[in-house]
């Protein structure tokens, strides 16, 4: 259970490299979360809610399955050991394209909003592309309507472009996704 945390503390931050260093309890956690998210309207890879977690579950692991050290990262945040978000950096292993990393699937449990846990695993993500990772770039893309791009903007992050109606939600709601850059250097 999601315990409520207080506003001025800060989230622990912590990177994994391989999936196994996930634990069956960490698993669940940020199962638990992507459905949280997704369910309360959160932009963070699955469109249509609700979700459950058969739906979730097997994308989680084959998201794991995919960490490596050299180029796919996840960064969790939590308060206590209980998850409060999680990020995945991705760097695409061809010397063409090397020198950026793609930031995926952002979020943070509804419960934990507003105590900075997306800015935090957001400055850790460009930390570790700079400092881990000699990427010069990160690069991600944001559903439209969701002021996702204000949010980015404020951590150094500019808007490059847009596919103009690449997302349909609903058949009245069909959404631009924001093409988004950072400079990490």
């Amino acid at each position: 259970m999601l315990r409520l945390m207080t506003p001025e503390r800060t989230p622990d931050l912590a990177q994994i490299t391989g999936g196994r260093e996930v634990t069956p309890e960490l698993r669940r956690q940020l199962i638990d979360c992507w459905v949280a998210v997704t369910n309360s309207g959160g932009a963070a890879g699955f469109p249509f809610a609700p979700v459950r977690d058969d739906d979730v579950a097997p994308v989680t692991d084959e998201l794991l399955g995919r960490l490596h050290p050299q180029h796919s990262r996840l960064v969790v945040a939590g308060f206590d050991d209980v998850l409060a978000g999680w990020v995945l950096l991705d760097r695409a292993p061809s010397r063409l394209v090397g020198h950026w990393g793609t930031v995926h699937h952002l979020q943070s449990h509804p419960g934990c909003r507003g105590r900075g846990v997306g800015s935090g695993l957001m400055q850790e993500v460009r930390k570790i592309a700079r400092d881990e990772l000699g990427l010069e770039q990160l690069h991600l893309a944001a559903r439209g309507g969701e002021g996702l791009e204000d949010f980015y903007s404020r951590l150094g992050w500019r808007e490059i472009g847009r596919w103009p109606g690449a997302l349909r939600l609903a058949p009245d709601d069909t959404r631009d996704e924001a093409l988004m850059l950072l400079d990490v250097l």
